[in-house]
């Protein structure tokens, strides 16, 4: 029997012919979330470029480590969340090399990881006029070319060739003097600019340095108010920030493995925790992943005082270590800015809303559709269309179509103005009961 689909009837065998057609979705869906952002110094790799690496990739072609490697453990920390890491290598380290006759290999990226490379060169079984020439990082093969001369080599993913002439065989060379070298002030600059270009919802610093903090929170800040791009920055010990862009790590945790975390070391999770929530999910309670307790313990009393504080406090309970309270830095309320705002299931569906109109905005009516009453209607009811979306993710509440939302004309020919009110969901974290007993 024939079959297929059909755009009009005009079929000549019998058959049934099906057309699939996904029901009409609006175009103000939800964006996803889960991409956050680490510089880190590493002992391989490119320098100074952003890796885009997706959870469940092999990392090795690109760091020359396995993911379980001590090197990589704030990486392995991020990854326990984020849907997709942002890797910016900050050093770039001196390259390990080794000459062999007249052939010099040298590492394609600075860094000890380098010192880990071996050349072998040994003369073809099958024709004595060739050479096979082997590339091993820690004694597993990633290259191998069977070669006339040094000519015929081309560089791999590990090694650089260069010379001219003939080979010289060698049951190992490795390359030495890979120096994984420090980074500067000026590379989290590099970093931060880099970033700038890029499409993510939270970064995090995961060192100690107080300047650099305040250069961090300094571009946390310009993007959210400047830019427009609403994205959080999770640092330790940094609670001066008084901003709902900063999340400030108190203290660390411990690790199943007996390893303990440092709260510098844990804005890797933190960061990656807070960019994969959903708009309608708080961290409040939840376990940090792989934990068995809390590095230091804290008091009743300090915990509380670290929570006026607006400090992101992991405190153990039932094995693990939990968020206390999924809060920002933000402490100095004001009319314009409450005590909702020092929330980041608050603030994250505030930037979903304004992160995704503009996406929205970008993507389907700048410079294509008119401004005019039909224009604007058209926009209104997507941008109706997202809340709803939102509002029955348990995101926002008490919305109303005909009340909530004006689009309008703005001084401008080409300007519109939308007027919005919403009232986000925040998770229910304190329950207190009455009991009478009689």
């Amino acid at each position: 029997m024939a079959g297929g689909t059909w755009v009009s009837q005009n079929k000549v065998r019998p058959g049934v012919y099906i057309n699939f057609n996904g029901a009409t979705q609006p175009l103000g869906a939800l964006g996803e979330r889960g991409v956050t952002s680490l510089a880190l110094s590493l002992p391989w790799g490119e320098p100074k470029t952003m890796i885009s690496i997706a959870a469940g990739e092999n990392v090795q072609p690109l760091l020359g480590l396995d993911l379980s490697a001590p090197a990589l453990l704030l990486l392995r920390e991020a990854l326990k969340r984020a849907q997709t890491v942002l890797l910016y290598r900050l050093n770039t380290g001196t390259k390990a090399a080794v000459t062999v006759g007249s052939l010099t290999a040298t590492a394609k990226y600075g860094g000890t990881r380098g010192n880990a490379l071996t050349v072998i060169i040994q003369e073809n079984i099958d024709d004595d006029l060739l050479f096979d020439v082997t590339t091993r990082l820690a004694g597993v093969e990633v290259d191998v070319q069977t070669v006339a001369n040094i000519a015929g080599l081309v560089s791999n993913g590990y090694v650089v060739f260069s010379g001219t002439g003939s080979l010289t065989e060698t049951a190992g060379a490795p390359l030495v003097g890979g120096a994984d070298g420090t980074a500067a002030n000026q590379d989290h600059l590099d970093y931060l600019a880099a970033l700038e270009l890029q499409d993510f919802h939270t970064l995090a610093y995961t060192g100690t340095d107080a300047t650099l903090k305040g250069v961090y929170a300094a571009f946390v800040r310009r993007m959210r108010e400047e830019e427009g791009k609403k994205v959080q920055l999770v640092m330790e010990n940094y609670p001066t920030a008084d901003f709902e862009g900063v999340i400030s790590v108190k203290n660390g945790v411990v690790l199943s493995d007996g390893s303990t975390l440092t709260a510098a070391q844990a804005t890797a999770w933190v960061a990656a925790a807070t960019a994969a929530a959903s708009a309608s999910q708080s961290l409040t309670y939840g376990a940090y992943d792989d934990s068995v307790d809390v590095a230091p313990r804290y008091t009743n009393s300090q915990i509380v005082a670290a929570l006026r504080a607006g400090e992101f406090v992991f405190t153990p309970s039932q094995g693990h270590a939990v968020v206390e309270q999924d809060i920002n830095t933000l402490t100095s309320f004001t009319p314009d800015k409450g005590k909702a705002f020092g929330k980041n299931r608050v603030i994250r569906v505030l930037d979903s809303i304004a992160n995704d109109v503009k996406r929205i905005f970008e993507s389907f009516y700048i410079g294509k559709v008119g401004n005019n009453a039909d224009g604007r209607a058209l926009l209104g009811a997507e941008v109706v269309s997202y809340l709803r979306t939102l509002q029955g993710l348990g995101a926002i509440q008490n919305f109303d179509s005909q009340t909530d939302i004006t689009v309008s004309q703005g001084t401008d020919a080409d300007a519109v103005v939308i007027e919005l009110s919403i009232q986000p969901v925040d998770a229910i974290e304190k329950i207190y009961i009455n009991v009478e007993v009689k």
